[in-house]
Order: structure tokens, then sequence, then C-alpha cells
């Protein structure tokens, strides 16, 4: 639903980019493959996080479109369940250029998936942005 780990990671991607000063260089944005929470704020529990972390963010949920597809050059998710609906969703999308992968295959400690902590508490919050933080920083780190 776009609330919790997407925006966690596009909230640390961009702190990363700015603190690096490559903000021209990156446009950053996430969003899901449901329209559930389209129009709400992430979750209280991914902003308290962020917010301990320094990191503030304006996101609002939104679903993916098309438009996505065509001018990203990478869709980052967080399972293999997005992914796979990443995946179908590309192939209906004429000129899609968007590389579609796991943000877990860029993981210094190899953990793959971003489990969802929206059942869970804080710790799960911060496990997950101790994720996307690796995560995040290896995929710039690669791509900068």
């Amino acid at each position: 639903g776009n609330i919790c780990r997407s925006p966690i990671a596009e909230a640390v991607f961009r702190k990363l980019v700015t603190d690096e000063k490559l903000e021209h260089k990156w446009r950053t944005d996430s969003a899901a493959v449901s329209d559930w929470n389209v129009g709400r704020f992430p979750d209280s529990r991914a902003l308290s996080c962020l917010r301990n972390h320094g990191i503030e963010t304006t996101h609002k949920a939104r679903q993916i479109t098309k438009e996505d597809f065509q001018t990203f050059d990478h869709i980052l998710c967080m399972d293999e369940s997005n992914l796979r609906d990443l995946n179908r969703k590309s192939n209906q999308v004429k000129d899609c250029k968007a590389k579609i992968e796991l943000l877990g295959t860029y993981d210094p400690q190899k953990q793959l998936i971003i489990e969802d902590p929206y059942y869970g508490n804080e710790k799960d919050f911060e496990t997950v942005y101790e994720q996307c933080l690796r995560c995040c920083k290896a995929f710039l780190e690669k791509y900068h």
C-alpha cells in the first residue's frame, strides 16, 4: 500500500542523494502496485522511525503508473510478490525502460527480502530502515 517500506526507502535514498549533492541527477519516488492507500501519508511508525534518524518526508501514497515504467530507469521493490506484479504490469507497457528488481539484491548482508513491518512493531520498522539504508547506499554507489 505504499505506506511502510517504500516510503522509508524513498526517504532514505533521497537523503543519501542530498547528502552527496546529487539531487540534480536523481528523481526519487515510491508507489504501490495496489491502490489501497492512495493519498495517505506513511504509517505513523514509519514516520517516527525516519524522524529518529533525522529524516523527514512529505510522501503521500500513490499507485504505480504506466508512465513510471517509461520514465524511471530503475524500479526497486521489496519482495517476490511485488516483483511478480511489477513484471506483469511492465509487460503491458509499451516502451518500458525501467529495470525492475528487488532492492535487497544490493544488500551487502544478502538479506534479499525486506519484510512488510505493518503487522509488527517499532523494531520491525527499524529493521526495514537499516535494510533500506544498506541497500540504498550500495545502489547509489553502483550507479553514481
